[in-house]
C-alpha cells in the first residue's frame, strides 16, 4: 500500500519510511502538500529502468527507424570570423 509522507516526517522517521518502501512498495514524499519524490525498492527501480530503455535488439527489429536514441544531440558550434584579405 502506497503511503504519502510529508518530507519532514520521512526525514524524522527514515527507518520506518525505508521499511515501508521495502514491505509495501513505493512511498510518496510531499513538500508543502505537493508530491515531489518517490522512494522505491532497488529491484523495482532497476526493472523500471530496463523497461524504459529499448535494447539494441528491439531497436534493430523495430518496424520504424528509431535512430533518435542512437545519435547524441549536436552541440551548437561558434562561428569563426572570416579573415578579410586585402
Amino acid at each position: 500500500m502506497t503511503k504519502i509522507w510529508q518530507a519532514q516526517e520521512a526525514k524524522a522517521r527514515f527507518s520506518a519510511f525505508l521499511e515501508a518502501s521495502l514491505k509495501d512498495g513505493p512511498q510518496i514524499v510531499t513538500r508543502r502538500g505537493v508530491e515531489t519524490a518517490v522512494l522505491v525498492p532497488i529491484a523495482e527501480w532497476r526493472r523500471l529502468e530496463r523497461s524504459a530503455r529499448p535494447s539494441l535488439k528491439d531497436l534493430l527489429l523495430a518496424p520504424e527507424p528509431r535512430t533518435e536514441s542512437l545519435t547524441p544531440p549536436r552541440e551548437r558550434h561558434r562561428h569563426r570570423s572570416t579573415p578579410v584579405l586585402d
